[in-house]
Formats: C-alpha cells, structure tokens, sequence
C-alpha cells in the first residue's frame, strides 16, 4: 500500500532535516528516507565531534563552485544569527574555538538532537534505499525495496560522496540526470595533498604558513604527513581552484635578510641551527643538513635556502588530492544553473529540490558547510 505525502526527503542528513522542519512548520506531511541506520551522521562527526555549527564570516566569497554566487540569496536570507537563535531556543550551548567559529560545546549530539526535535513530527524511514522515481499525474512516485510513497514535492538531500566511512551515496546525482540536471565532475576537497616534495621524515611537523594560489593567499597552520601535507590551511586550498601552490614557511619573515644577518652575528653555527630559531630542527635541517658554518655561505647560496623557505612551488602534476574517502566535502555536484537559487527547485522539473552538498557548491572550512545544509534545507522546506 503506498504511503502519501506532501513532501518526501530523501537523505536524513543536515540540510535534510532541517528542510523537513520548515515543511513541518507550514503544515505539510513529510516522510524523510535515509539509507543508513541512523540520521545526521555526518553532523555527529563534524568538528571533530563538536560540530562547527556556523561561522559570523558567512558570505558568498566563502562559498565555490562553477557559481559561487548561487547561495547569495539563500544565505543572505538565513545568517549566522538566524543559526545562533535556533541554538539558544533549543538550548545548545556553545563557544567560539576561533572569533566567529561557533562550535557546540557539549559535542554534536546536541545538534542532533535538536535537528531531531525539530522535525519529530515527520515519519522518519532508516535503512530505505531508494531504488527508483517516477513523475505520473503531477505526483513522484518513490520505490524502495520494500515500499512506495507518493508526494507532491520531493526534495533530495543525499549530500556528496565525501566521507564514506558514514556510508554515501551518488544516488541524489542519479536522479538529478534523470530529470535532466547536468551534473559537474566530483573531486574530493577540504582533504590533505599527497605530494612527494616533502620528506616523510617531516611527517607530525604543524607550523603556521602562508599559502598563496593564484590571488589568494591563506595564513594557517599547515602540517606535515608521512604521504605529504594536511592541515588546515591545505584544506582551505584543497576546496579553491588552484593549479600550482606556492607555500611559505615563514610568513612574517624575510629568510634572505635573517639569514644574512646571522651570517654576521653568529657565523660559526650551522643553517640548520640558525633556522631552528625560527623552524622545529627537523624541518630546519630538511631545508639545509649542510655542517658547514653559516659564513662560509656565499649570499647567493643564502638566497637559494632562502627560497626553499620563502616561497616552495607545488606544480599541479606533483599534487594529489587525498581520496573521497577522508574528504570532508566535494567540489562538483548537481549544475546550479539549472536551479533555483532562491528556493532551491529545479527548473526542468517542477516540484523537485535539491539542498546543501548534492549541488555543485562547497564551503570553506570553518563551519560554513553546515550553514548552507541550514540555508539551503529551510529555503526548500519552505517552498515544497
């Protein structure tokens, strides 16, 4: 016997759930259908468990995609401060870890929880792997295996296919093709690089740098792995579009001029000694491992270390971005020029909306990922 609603969810993950809220609040019958065995899995982790929950630096330049500018409307629309009134009305307690990075500070079940309270009302479906879709007599008609369910509006909210230990799925771009979406080639973003132009010796080694693509430049902390380099900083350069990365150990120091100045000072110690002033030794001495004393340097020899400091080049042949499979979110996703931004439906088909990480829009590190799962969900649950 089929079941009917107004709006069926597919996906019980962040933008999921809080589509379901909206669409509960005016009134409709809604069905969420989740393939794994509990919802929000994806929020139970976020933030090293502690859910980075919004940022006060939401804006669209912190958003990419092949359109950065389609989540202008929708976050324009729902703020951070929206974000935060939803937390202090639900009771969540939380703490900026950074100035404008709120996390919760008893841990991401509370986030669940709340997400959870706030569509109570909707009749959840946990291990439901939706098999097919058809569109028949202005309803969409869903099959599982094991039941059918009718609605007028159906709002897919399967997220990307990063993260797999949580148990994914490209089921959300399956249909997008099938109604006729055009759908952007998936890679993993918000992840560390392989890269050989390290020595894995280095691997443990975090330090502050500053890493410059194309215009753009990114200050944080970078850290060293025995398959190359991870940290945040890396993951903010993994979700840009970059070709070749150059990165600056030293971001507030002119190595050329510090080292020449030691050459006069402290002549008789190594490089390695004199960089370790500034650099954890074992990175010091991967720079320069030479014995000989500092002033026995001529200055063109200082400015070539000076170089391996100031400015090391990554070509894009030498990176490789970590797999899908540790990648906090894809860049790629269901084209959104064939979306709506300001209530997230399609305009090849009426009636079906697509939220947060299924569209080809990727958020910077720092909570804005789970902002646009709130954006993105509210907006759809309140046009469905």
């Amino acid at each position: 016997m089929a079941k009917h609603y107004d709006v069926v969810i597919i996906g019980a993950g962040a933008a999921g759930l809080a589509a379901a809220a909206t669409a509960i609040a005016n009134d409709k019958k809604v069905a969420i259908l989740e393939m794994g065995d509990s919802p929000a899995r994806k929020v139970s982790i976020s933030g090293g468990g502690r859910c980075n929950f919004t940022n006060a630096a939401v804006s669209v330049d912190k958003y990419f995609g092949q359109n950065p500018n389609f989540v202008r409307s929708a976050i324009s629309r729902i703020t951070p401060n929206d974000i935060l009134k939803w937390a202090y009305e639900h009771q969540i307690k939380w703490e900026e870890k950074n100035p404008g990075q709120y996390f919760c500070s008893t841990g991401a079940k509370d986030i669940v929880k709340a997400l959870l309270k706030d569509a109570k009302n909707a009749d959840l479906f946990l291990t439901t792997l939706v098999t097919n879709i058809e569109f028949i007599d202005n309803k969409f008609y869903i099959y599982s295996k094991s039941d059918e369910f009718i609605a007028t509006s159906l709002i897919i909210a399967t997220g990307g296919t990063s993260f797999q230990t949580v148990g994914v799925s490209d089921f959300g771009y399956k249909i997008a093709k099938q109604f006729g979406h055009k759908i952007i080639p998936v890679r993993p973003a918000l992840c560390a690089i392989q890269t050989n132009s390290f020595s894995s010796d280095l691997s443990g080694i975090a330090i502050n740098v500053e890493i410059t693509i194309a215009k753009h430049k990114i200050k944080d902390s970078m850290l060293f792995t025995h398959f190359g380099i991870g940290g945040p900083a890396i993951y903010k350069t993994t979700v840009r579009d970059f070709n070749d990365i150059h990165i600056n150990l030293l971001p507030d120091t002119n190595a050329y001029d510090f080292l020449r100045s030691a050459k006069q000072k402290v002549g008789r110690k190594s490089v390695a000694n004199v960089l370790s002033e500034k650099l954890p030794m074992r990175l010091a001495k991967w720079i320069c491992n030479n014995t000989k004393n500092i002033a026995d340097y001529k200055d063109a020899e200082l400015k070539l270390i000076a170089e391996r400091i100031n400015n090391i080049t990554i070509t894009n042949k030498d990176i490789k971005l970590h797999n899908l499979q540790s990648a906090e979110v894809v860049r790629g996703g269901v084209d959104t020029s064939n979306v709506s931004s300001k209530t997230m439906e399609s305009k090849l088909q009426p009636r079906l909306f697509f939220v947060g990480e299924v569209l080809d829009v990727a958020g910077d590190l720092g909570g804005f990922n789970l902002h646009w799962a709130w954006a993105s969900g509210r907006i759809a649950g309140e046009n469905a």
